[in-house]
């Protein structure tokens, strides 16, 4: 036999003995010799060394495994073994007669020790299954995900983390730790192969603005439906949406919905393509058509869920968007571009119901503003007439104009003279009206209808008051008296809330609040003067008009849209007039003179603001409830009430430097270490500050106004020099001639009040706007005279009519010893307190 036959004989022999392998039957059929056994004997050893070979591998492999079931095994064994003889000691034991209690106990023990042992057992047993169980579905959780089978590889995880928490054994068990750990490294795994085929199924690219989702991929064995479930088992569902809305806002609707950009692209769909090409205009109706194609295009191509998500996370961002810049810029600002508003609302109608319909939601905001259309159209009105205002407030007061305030009052013929002297003006209808007054006595008529030719004459000529003795009505001062204002006022003030109740007078109106009595001539005159504005009125007027005329035109307009929002229209002009009481002082205070412009200007547009009230009412092309809508009297007072505290608080301010420089609240003759030419240069700045002011107000205010105010600035620096020479302890010779040179230096503002052509003996007016300005100029008579000087102005002189018995006295005291002579003039001053009778 060869020896290949010998070698089949022995491969033979071999597989009979590993795998119990009947050989074929032309082997086991042939002859065998002593020479085939020898072969057949080196081919079993050879088989015999390769088995002890691959069982001393596996040994070594799984030694520490094998020692401990070994540990386990013996000690089971010897538990069996101490468990057999107990049961055949319990066996005898019974069988004996004469077993005792003790005994019978201790079989009872042990009868419950081995029943614990078997559950021990089973236990134990069937943890192991479970560990088995766990390892086998990981194994299959890494099979599925090798083969890309994700949803596979998911449920079989869910499973195996099932089976997980149910293996009655410690999760700090090494065993239960290693199992978990595989677990967790085999969803990471999966998660990155989930990862990779929803890229492949949604595709954006960004740079190029192109997004494409498809339903699935030949490549990939999961489709775009079943990676819902792969990202609810990830619970990564809101996030993932929430990353494609971010990538889809970049790549197609961010660029489409940026208005502030030159150009913006349109959105076309080809094939499963979503992308950006050419160009398109900026009209909220082509916008809501590409917003269409993108909604409807994720629509079609995400799962309901998918949308639903997606809409939670888009629909916050895009309709604040939306809203925010192109609805808000399409809302007009009046109604006469209302038509193509309506057409904005019906397209935001349209595309809600679009976005319905598609499964969308979270865009019940953008539904409420088409609801909301004219609540949003009147906040635009109101938006925009308020930063109207701030914008021309912060532009600067512009070039001033003169403007003519028209006035009729009745009048005495002692007022006439004084707004005569103010510089007011009667109009041309009543020039020549002086004819009517009758020197002699005779009663003077209430009114005429006449309307005499106008003259050219003499202002004061042409009031018919130019005959009468000027010098004895110098001492009819008018003076202006309004308030001092608060350091800090409430706020509220700013916007004109409860300016109903103020009582601060009117510059003007204070010039002319004497009312006739019914024995004094009087005469219903027409009143002119001007002053000068800046531009900020006649734009609120403007504004203030239109929106009333478009609120009037919405009352009784049911069939317009906006009609609801006629009556927050006719409150727009209060805010505006709020706005304009707020924001101006600041404004104004920029420029010289701002506070008298800010009084005028007030002044100019409650004026104004009356007439259209009282022509509003009138009016007979509007409905009886538009005419009754109308609510401005508040406001006029606010504006009044507001003109009078700019005014008022310019004066305080003014005021409040010229005590400063005049020394303070320090006495100016009492101030250490300055000499006579010190003091002369303080008076100097004061009065040079009120030329100043009179310079820069004769070009903003009225006479009558500008007047006053100059008249209260001089009585304020001669009040304070009267008052620190009352202050003094005692007056020298050299120092009442230092205080007389200083009262000169004062009294030289007399020629503010004087008109440039006027005569040389004219008598300024400065007394009747200055209450302290005689006093002043009769406390210069008396520190240059001596005690029978003295005595004649008092008793024969005015001096009486300014100062005070004890203040007479006082400066008597002060300026002269006190000798027999000196206490018997003012034992006579006293005795005779009103030598002119009380005149």
């Amino acid at each position: 036999m060869s020896k290949s036959e010998s070698g089949q004989i022995g491969r033979a022999l071999v597989e009979f003995s590993l795998h119990g392998i009947f050989p074929e039957e032309d082997i086991s059929s042939r002859q065998i010799s002593v020479q085939d056994l020898s072969q057949a004997r080196q081919s079993l050893a050879e088989a015999k060394a390769k088995l002890e070979a691959d069982v001393h591998e596996i040994n070594e492999e799984t030694a520490p495994d094998v020692n401990q079931w070994v540990a386990n095994a013996k000690s089971l064994e010897d538990d069996i073994n101490k468990s057999r003889a107990w049961a055949n000691d319990i066996v005898r034991r019974s069988q004996a007669p004469d077993v005792s209690g003790k005994s019978i106990q201790e079989a009872e023990e042990k009868v419950e020790f081995l029943r614990r042992e078997a559950e021990y057992n089973q236990q134990v047993h069937h943890a192991l299954r479970s560990i088995k169980h766990v390892n086998e579905l990981l194994d299959q959780v890494e099979q599925a995900r090798d083969e890309r089978r994700i949803l596979d590889s998911l449920h079989l995880l869910e499973k195996s983390w099932t089976a997980l928490d149910a293996i009655p054994v410690s999760k700090s068990c090494r065993v239960m730790k290693l199992l978990d750990l595989r677990a967790f490294e085999l969803k990471s795994a999966a998660h990155d192969v989930f990862d990779h085929v929803w890229d492949s199924l949604v595709q954006i690219n960004a740079d190029d603005g192109i997004v494409s989702v498809y339903e699935s991929r030949e490549d990939e064995q999961m489709t775009l439906t079943d990676a819902v479930v792969g990202l609810k088992a990830y619970k990564e569902l809101d996030q993932r949406m929430a990353l494609l809305w971010h990538s889809i806002d970049k790549a197609i609707v961010g660029p489409r919905t940026n208005i502030e950009a030159s150009q913006l692209p349109k959105v076309q769909i080809q094939d499963s393509n979503l992308y950006l090409t050419g160009s398109v205009d900026k009209t909220i109706t082509s916008l809501f058509s590409d917003l269409d194609l993108v909604m409807t295009y994720l629509s079609e191509r995400l799962p309901e869920e998918l949308v639903y998500s997606l809409s939670n996370v888009m629909m916050p961002d895009l309709i604040f968007r939306i809203t925010g810049t192109w609805l808000d810029i399409a809302v007009p600002t009046s109604l006469s571009d209302m038509d193509e508003f309506q057409h904005v609302t019906e397209a935001v109608t349209t595309f809600c119901t679009r976005l319905q319909s598609l499964k969308f939601t979270g865009f019940e905001e953008l539904q409420e503003w088409v609801d909301d259309a004219p609540k949003v159209w009147l906040s635009k009105c109101r938006e925009t007439a308020l930063d109207s205002v701030r914008t021309k407030l912060s532009q600067g007061l512009g070039n001033s104009k003169k403007v003519e305030r028209v006035e009729t009052q009745t009048v005495s013929r002692s007022e006439g003279k004084n707004l005569t002297a103010n510089g007011v003006g009667g109009s041309n209808d009543d020039d020549d009206w002086g004819a009517a007054w009758d020197d002699g006595g005779a009663e003077a008529t209430d009114d005429t209808n006449a309307k005499p030719e106008s003259t050219e004459e003499d202002g004061a000529d042409a009031w018919g008051w130019g005959e009468d003795d000027a010098a004895d009505e110098q001492t009819e001062a008018i003076t202006e008296q309004p308030p001092a204002v608060p350091a800090e006022e409430d706020p509220t003030e700013a916007w004109g809330w409860g300016e109903e109740d103020a009582t601060e007078p009117d510059p003007l109106v204070a010039a002319q609040k004497d009312t006739p009595t019914s024995k004094t001539q009087t005469r219903e005159l027409t009143l002119k003067e001007t002053y000068n504005i800046s531009s900020m009125p006649e734009p609120v007027l403007v504004l203030v008009s239109a929106v009333l005329e478009d609120a009037a035109s919405l009352v009784g307009s049911d069939g317009n849209p906006m009609a609801a929002a006629a009556a927050g229209l006719f409150s727009l002009p209060t805010l505006v007039l709020a706005m304009f009481r707020a924001v101006s002082p600041y404004y104004y205070a920029l420029n010289t003179g701002g506070n008298m412009f800010l009084y005028n200007d007030a002044t100019y547009l409650s004026e104004r603001l009356s007439d259209v009230a009282k022509n509003w009412k009138v009016r007979e092309d509007l409905t009886p409830r538009a005419i009754a809508m109308l609510r401005l009297d508040n406001d006029i007072k606010a504006l009044q009430s507001f003109a009078t505290r700019a005014y008022s608080s310019e004066m305080a301010t003014q005021r409040t430097i010229l005590r400063d420089l005049l020394g303070g609240s320090q006495n100016l003759l009492q101030q250490d270490g300055l000499r006579t030419s010190d003091l002369e240069a303080q008076v100097d700045s004061a009065t040079g500050h009120v030329r100043a002011l009179a310079a820069t107000w004769s070009t903003i205010l009225s006479k009558s106004v500008w007047s006053q105010a100059v008249g209260s600035l001089v009585d304020t620096v001669a009040s304070k020099l009267v008052a620190d020479v009352f202050d003094l302890a005692g007056i020298g010779q050299d120092e009442a001639y230092n205080i007389a040179s200083l009262i000169a230096r004062i009294t030289e503002l007399d020629d503010l009040f004087l008109s440039p052509d006027a005569a040389k003996d004219a008598i300024p007016a400065t007394a009747e706007y200055a209450s302290s300005w005689l006093r002043l100029k009769y406390l210069s008579e008396v520190l240059q005279s001596n005690l029978q000087d003295v005595r004649y102005l008092w008793m024969e002189s005015e001096l009486s009519l300014y100062f005070t018995v004890d203040e007479v006295v006082e400066l008597i005291g002060l300026s002269f010893v006190d000798n027999a002579r000196t206490r018997e003039v003012v034992r006579e001053i006293e005795a005779n307190p009103q030598p002119l009778g009380g005149r």
